[in-house]
Formats: C-alpha cells, sequence, structure tokens
C-alpha cells in the first residue's frame, strides 16, 4: 500500500514515541519517558497495571536496582487508522538489565502491544499491554578485553534531559 507524506510522517512519529519511552527508562530520564505517553495512557506491565504516568515514576526507583538497561525495540509493525488519529502497533523488544550490586544479568523478551493518539501534531501512548515471552538471570562472565578502560554504563543515568550524544 502506498503512503501520503502525512502517513509516512505519521509513522515515523510514532516510531519516536517508542524510542523515546526506551530511552527514557534506560537513562532514567522521567520527563523524556512521560513524553511517550498521554497524561491519561495506561500502562499493564503485569508487575504494575494503572496510570502510565505513575509507572513511570514506579520505574524511576525500581530501576534503580541495576546500574543500566537496554531496552532494544526491534520490529514495529504499525497500522494507522482510517480516522488519522489513532494507531496500534506492536514491537518486540528483548532487555538486558544489568544488577548494580553484582555480576550479573537479567535478560527479558516480549512485546509490546500500543494504542496510539494524535493530538495537534502530536503522537503519544494511550494504551501499553507488555506481553512477556520470557525471562532468564545469569552471571556475566568478562571478555578478554580491558573493558574497566570505557565509560561504564551508569555513566550518563540518570540524563537529566540532555541531548544524545557524548
Amino acid at each position: 500500500m502506498p503512503y501520503t507524506t502525512a502517513q509516512l510522517s505519521d509513522l515515523e512519529c510514532i516510531r519516536n514515541v517508542a524510542l523515546r519511552y526506551c530511552r527514557g527508562v534506560d537513562r532514567l530520564d522521567e520527563a523524556l519517558m512521560k513524553s511517550a505517553y498521554w497524561p491519561e495512557a495506561t500502562d499493564d506491565h503485569g508487575v504494575y497495571v494503572g496510570n502510565a504516568h505513575t509507572f513511570v515514576e514506579h520505574c524511576m526507583v525500581s530501576h534503580l536496582r541495576w546500574r543500566s538497561t537496554n531496552h532494544c525495540i526491534f520490529n514495529h509493525s504499525i497500522e494507522l487508522d482510517a480516522d488519522g488519529r489513532h494507531a496500534r502497533g506492536e514491537i518486540y523488544n528483548v532487555t538486558w538489565l544489568f544488577h548494580a550490586d553484582a555480576p550479573v544479568l537479567d535478560t527479558w523478551w516480549g512485546r509490546y502491544l500500543d494504542v496510539y493518539e494524535k493530538r495537534g501534531e502530536e503522537w503519544r501512548i494511550i494504551e501499553r499491554v507488555c506481553v512477556n515471552e520470557g525471562t532468564a538471570t545469569g552471571p556475566i562472565d568478562a571478555m578478554a578485553i580491558d573493558a574497566a578502560r570505557f565509560r561504564q554504563g551508569s555513566f550518563d543515568r540518570p540524563s537529566a534531559s540532555r541531548p544524545p550524544g557524548p
């Protein structure tokens, strides 16, 4: 199906919403993470079901148990509704969560099922359901490089809304 220029812009704006969510949670940037959701949006993350902005505040504390996290989103299917103001999406996700106090890695596999809403020219999530496919926990074995010489995962956390880059 060919897309109009406006539809292509909408699709890219929606993908940007997903990226803001991931960067916000990984960098513990509350404002950035909240910018992915409308204030009355809901999020069902299993361990939390309710207002998405309250979920974000919960994450700012609960994610401190990890020195860093990496929410990696892959296949992102988006279907624009005919009204031009709503869309539905499915995002495949793998998240790596590095323990703060031990060389241990938690891994989470799943999907985000989203409903997006456009207000004015801005898209955000209005409803999210997080689907779990599996989890794993295991030790982190050191590579044969001097990893201590790199900036560590907590280097830019929280980001305090600073732009990407060094």
